[in-house]
């Protein structure tokens, strides 16, 4: 359920609004063509302007230096021809297998959250010496999504003859799954696609917030001689140096912040958390199209896991498209119970976290002082 209210409220003492209020969240409902999401491929609008040398690397933890120089050489090395030899994009066409590289033809960033790997990969696409269409930038859940709505050989074809895929956030949490997108690039790279992949942590997998590089290289069985692990140590870098987030303002603090920002969204938390249920979790990114800011009110403990699984989603997309969240009930740091943030998911919600903490402090301006 949405509070929105209507544009002659008055109830906080603000005059009526002669157009219209907030939007509402729960009342969008996108549809995703196949089309679209083959086009969104590419660094989200948060990522869209970082380079190698924007990344802010911690003085404390030379591997993140060395992680910058390691990935610009691969970058650079992935230049000339592609193995297929062809230079244009083919949508619908059949793409001739080539001899597969010899040695590690991709690269797996390992860092727990926070210490900019997808600030990496983004940086590893853009370096890549070839035209945008040529390369292909999307989460392992956007991949899976490409696969269900062009079938499996179609998505062979469609990027088979790209010089570069990189799957942020590669999700090991479900088999099925897992095996589906190794099977997939099993077959990239035999047209000589090149990979480059950050990843989640397995169920059960508990330690310092941070995958570990064996895991995933087994969870990925044949193809784990393609990958080279580069390890990224640091800390959260969204808290480096950074102030307190703020706390949490009132309901009537939110509200009238939706009423006065053009573009924003207005919900109560709870139903927005029933709505997102009915959305299939690629189309997130949809459903927040031409929102500037998401106003939540009456935030309080996530219930359950499934819908703890289904926030962190909508938390990257919001992230991914630099949308701040204003909101009013439980700080961000609460949402989580203990045994969630214990559990085989830690690092998903710790991330969550983290990302709704930093767009909270980017809507903190919304509210008037």
């Amino acid at each position: 359920m949405s509070t929105s209210l209507s544009p002659s409220a008055s109830a906080s003492g603000r005059p009526p609004i002669a157009d219209a209020g907030p939007q509402s969240l729960c009342a969008r409902e996108p549809r995703v063509p196949a089309e679209r999401l083959v086009a969104e491929m590419v660094p989200p609008p948060r990522f869209d302007s970082v380079r190698f040398d924007t990344y802010d690397p911690d003085p404390a933890q030379p591997s993140q230096s060395e992680a910058v120089t390691v990935l610009a050489d691969f970058a650079a090395g992935l230049g000339g021809a592609h193995a297929s030899g062809s230079g244009k994009k083919r949508w619908f066409s059949r793409t001739p297998k080539s001899t597969a590289p010899t040695g590690p033809r991709g690269v797996y960033l390992d860092g727990g959250y926070g210490v900019g790997k997808t600030h990496l990969l983004a940086s590893l696409w853009h370096a890549t010496p070839a035209e945008p269409a040529l390369k292909a930038f999307g989460t392992f859940v956007e991949l899976t999504n490409l696969v269900g709505a062009l079938g499996f050989q179609q998505t062979v074809q469609t990027l088979g003859g790209h010089r570069l895929l990189c799957i942020d956030e590669f999700e090991l949490d479900d088999p099925g799954d897992t095996v589906l997108v190794s099977s997939l690039l099993s077959r990239l790279v035999e047209q000589g696609v090149a990979l480059a992949a950050t990843s989640n942590t397995l169920p059960g997998k508990l330690g310092e917030g941070r995958f570990a590089a064996a895991d995933f290289l087994r969870e990925i069985q044949g193809l784990s001689a393609h990958f080279r692990p580069l390890r990224i140590d640091g800390q959260d870098y969204r808290h480096r140096g950074l102030p307190e987030a703020p706390a949490p303002f009132s309901d009537e603090q939110v509200t009238k912040a939706a009423y006065a920002t053009e573009g924003a969204s207005l919900d109560d938390f709870p139903g927005l958390l029933e709505h997102l249920a009915r959305v299939h979790p690629s189309r997130y990114g949809a459903l927040t199209d031409g929102i500037t800011a998401v106003c939540l009110t009456d935030v309080g403990p996530v219930p359950d896991q499934s819908t703890a699984l289904r926030l962190v989603v909508l938390a990257d997309r919001l992230y991914d498209r630099e949308v701040p969240v204003l909101a009013a009930g439980v700080p961000f740091d609460r949402l989580f119970s203990d045994e969630m943030l214990n559990g085989g998911y830690r690092k998903k919600y710790f991330r969550a976290i983290s990302r709704l903490t930093a767009l909270a402090r980017d809507a903190k301006p919304l509210v008037s002082q």
